[in-house]
């Protein structure tokens, strides 16, 4: 069994080839292997082309929701959400456009980057390295069934990943009120 690769360029197949031939990249298996690793092969690809979405490992830091409504609906809900809670949103960054720019095709995938600078913007000002990963983000994509989602970071990612980089403790109880309040946009955008 030989994988196929989709590279579009002559020169990034070329590339590729001098790097990993295939042949070196697939090394021959026993029969029953043979079979077993090809089945496992062809479940993953009806996986992958069934369109459903792929369920993040438990330890990802990240939560995915299904919206009721369609991206730019999703969007506009999350933006007033976050609004009525007083605090702003600074962009979106549309990944699709930048593929459509580009000559390529990518389905919606819109990160939308918010916060509260009241909030932000003295731990940024003790460190100053945590301006990279702040402000706060989701994403808000559709799949191949067209259906709408909105991935967001849990409350103790945010903590321990974000704000523990930074040399910034993050108890317990503020991973929880980050949790329930990102969460709690995140419901009123979807539902």
């Amino acid at each position: 069994m030989r994988a196929a690769l989709a590279i579009r360029s002559t020169h990034a197949r070329q590339d590729l080839a001098a790097i990993m031939p295939m042949e070196a990249a697939q090394p021959r298996l026993p029969g029953r292997l043979r079979r077993v690793a090809a089945a496992a092969a062809l479940a993953a690809v009806c996986v992958l082309a069934s369109g459903a979405v792929q369920a993040q490992p438990a330890d990802s830091g990240l939560v995915t929701r299904p919206s009721a409504h369609s991206v730019p609906a999703t969007l506009q809900r999350f933006a007033a959400a976050v609004q009525a809670e007083g605090w702003v949103v600074f962009t979106e960054i549309d990944h699709a456009a930048a593929a459509t720019a580009a000559g390529l095709s990518l389905k919606p995938r819109t990160v939308v980057l918010f916060g509260n600078p009241r909030a932000g913007t003295p731990a940024m000002a003790e460190h100053p390295t945590l301006a990279i990963d702040l402000p706060m983000r989701v994403l808000v994509w559709q799949d191949d069934l067209g259906r709408t989602f909105v991935t967001r970071s849990t409350g103790a990612d945010i903590g321990t990943r974000v704000f523990g980089r930074h040399g910034i403790p993050l108890p317990p109880p503020a991973q929880q009120g980050t949790e329930a309040f990102i969460g709690a946009l995140v419901l009123k955008a979807t539902e």
